[in-house]
């Protein structure tokens, strides 16, 4: 799946694992080598199945499994330094949560995916909260369609 996006990843704004390890400790927990390898996947690939991040795992730890991969993800959500986003119908994608909250514009053509600020959205969330009292949680959302490229394809 490919990605289109507004914001820089920690390897290129310069931010180190240390920034991983100290937000760990803080919690109580410390970064073992397959908690490294997993966030360091899931900066490295933005938006990623647990199955992309166990490739990319694979690639330094051969000897990791999709039960750790999936293990890691849940505490790493739960102490919230990666989030999730269902992209279609298969497994959820993760990315670092520390990257702006945004909504996922999916290509159903080419399924590349866009991150569109939040705020584009204001004025229809700020509708459902006046209409329906309905306070929206706009990290998890997804709108499908067709990006430039594929809609210019078929003109």
């Amino acid at each position: 799946m490919s990605t289109h996006s507004s914001t820089e990843s920690n390897a290129e704004s310069g931010a180190e694992s240390t920034d991983w390890k100290s937000d760990l400790r803080q919690r109580g927990y410390r970064l073992t080598p397959q908690r490294q390898l997993v966030l360091e996947a899931v900066d490295t690939l933005e938006h990623a199945t647990p199955d992309d991040i166990l490739g990319e795992v694979r690639k330094t730890a051969s000897g990791v499994n999709i039960s750790t991969v999936y293990r890691t993800l849940e505490l790493l959500e739960e102490l919230g330094l990666v989030s999730h986003a269902h992209l279609g119908h298969g497994a959820p994608t993760y990315h670092l949560a520390d990257r702006h909250h945004h909504i996922h514009l999916v290509c159903r053509d080419c399924t590349s995916v866009i991150e569109a600020d939040v705020s584009v959205a204001a004025e229809f969330t700020a509708k459902l909260r006046e209409t329906f009292g309905f306070d929206t949680d706009m990290k998890h959302f997804a709108i499908f369609g067709r990006c430039e490229d594929c809609t210019g394809k078929r003109k």
